[in-house]
């Protein structure tokens, strides 16, 4: 076999791997939503505790992003990912196995945490991995498998939740894990940034910040916006976040240089990021709920409903990544963004208390090319937008913008909801949905703007190591089996 040959199957090995770990990690963030009924029914627990089985993970996950990118930086980006992957597995069994609801919160934690470190990596290791002249394709794959993921998650809880059983939606990652686990040390090239270390100040500003912010966003909708939780954690996040800046910004090697924020590319995809899944996972988290409560539909009939929607990615996330890779990603994204806005204004529009599925198939079918259209070419323009050394945490900040996005989404998105409407009848749903829907697009919509500010052609920073950044610790080129 030719090292040429030997290259691409490498690159094809990393593909899979990382493709589908990174479906596992995103698949996580909403399959709980339509098992929490039978949750309540065998573990107990009232609507904070069921809250929390969503919220732990997510909690976990954004906040410990930017960690699990640096350690994958200075130790290994394969050892950490497979640590990673070890902790979500398992973690993965813990909650299939838990006797209560303490325990199976308390699991869920975890799994975010293994979640927090291999997600991430999955881009870097990719990037690595693949041909800058092939890098678009590749992560429209990507790209493809993980949007899939978070859209799909309702359908797949729904679906093994009423035909099966609610724990099947944590043993699905036991086999997959256990499968990825030697091919992941088999197939996959460690590689390092060139003098990484732990910023250990910076990191835990970063983290407590992130804390505070994205626990007061996951408690808001079992309190208020006023509760003295929520604002006290509110504003010692912010702090804490604004100290994190500052000092990033005075010291000589920051974990997250300030100066990136200074690049149109790198602040506009992210600003982008946060936006649009601010918009989407609100809008989800409404509309699953909508489409069974109000319409009467299944979880599974649900998610097999949402398919123009939820399948999209599979067929256009590609085709993306290749226009991407010929046109430049900032069009790309831009139309995607615009896309998704209007599909969820054309929802607005659509929903009622009797309003037939012909009538949601457009905004279903729109919104669906436009998420589509988002997923690859924005993580394109992420990784493109820094050096080589630097794609490690631009991928964690990247990763933690989106989450913190979800989580802001879900909480604003509910409180708009719930000022306007209310569970007691389908028009009352539907009286607090609209108004959500209308933000949601905006959200979007404002995404959109935001990547125009982004250069027409950004340069892509050129890969000092070839295909494979196996820079080490020590600064010298190495490839490690």
């Amino acid at each position: 076999m030719d090292q040429q040959t030997a290259r691409r199957g490498g690159t094809v090995w990393t593909l899979v791997i990382t493709s589908i770990a990174g479906f596992m990690a995103a698949l996580d963030n909403l399959v709980v939503t339509t098992a929490l009924p039978s949750i309540r029914e065998d573990l107990g627990g009232g609507l904070e505790e069921l809250e929390w089985t969503v919220s732990a993970y997510t909690l976990t996950f954004a906040v410990l992003l930017m960690l699990g990118a640096a350690l994958g930086d200075r130790f290994g980006r394969r050892r950490l990912f497979i640590v990673g992957l070890t902790v979500f597995t398992g973690a993965s069994a813990a909650a299939a196995l838990a006797p209560g609801i303490d325990s199976l919160i308390g699991a869920r934690a975890v799994q975010g945490i293994g979640a927090a470190i291999m997600m991430p990596l999955t881009l870097t290791l990719l990037i690595a991995a693949v041909p800058v002249a092939r890098r678009g394709m590749a992560l429209g794959v990507w790209g493809a498998v993980n949007g899939l993921a978070v859209a799909l998650g309702p359908l797949v809880g729904g679906g093994l939740t009423e035909h099966v059983a609610w724990q099947w939606i944590f043993w699905l990652n036991v086999p997959i894990g256990l499968a990825l686990l030697p091919l992941s040390r088999m197939r996959l090239a460690e590689s390092y940034a060139p003098g990484a270390r732990i910023d250990v100040p910076g990191t835990l500003l970063a983290s407590l910040g992130l804390f505070g912010i994205v626990y007061s966003l996951v408690t808001v909708n079992s309190h208020s916006w006023t509760d003295p939780a929520v604002l006290t954690g509110l504003i010692a996040g912010t702090v804490l976040l604004i100290a994190f800046v500052r000092y990033e910004q005075r010291t000589d090697r920051p974990m997250l240089p300030m100066r990136l924020f200074r690049s149109r590319a790198f602040s506009g995809i992210n600003a982008a990021s946060l936006l649009m899944f601010l918009g989407m996972f609100g809008s989800i988290f409404l509309l699953s709920q909508y489409f069974q409560g109000v319409c009467g539909y299944s979880p599974t009939e649900t998610g097999l409903r949402m398919l123009p929607w939820t399948a999209m990615p599979l067929f256009v996330a590609p085709i993306a990544g290749y226009l991407s890779d010929r046109i430049g990603g900032r069009p790309v994204v831009a139309t995607g963004l615009f896309l998704q806005a209007v599909g969820l204004a054309l929802f607005a529009f659509a929903v009622g208390p009797d309003a037939s599925y012909a009538a949601h198939l457009p905004a279903l079918i729109v919104g669906g090319v436009g998420m589509a259209m988002y997923f690859a070419p924005a993580a394109h323009l992420v990784m493109s937008s820094v050096r080589v050394e630097e794609r490690g945490i631009a991928s964690g900040a990247n990763n933690a913008l989106r989450e913190l996005g979800g989580a802001l989404g879900v909480a604003v998105l509910a409180s708009v909801f719930s000022a306007r409407g209310g569970y007691e009848s389908g028009q009352r749903f539907v009286d607090g949905l609209v108004p959500a829907l209308w933000l949601g697009s905006g959200a979007v919509a404002l995404a959109a703007i935001a990547v125009l500010v982004i250069p027409r052609r950004p340069a892509e920073v050129p890969d000092a190591t070839g295909p494979v950044d196996a820079t080490g610790p020590s600064g010298q080129d190495k490839v490690l089996a």
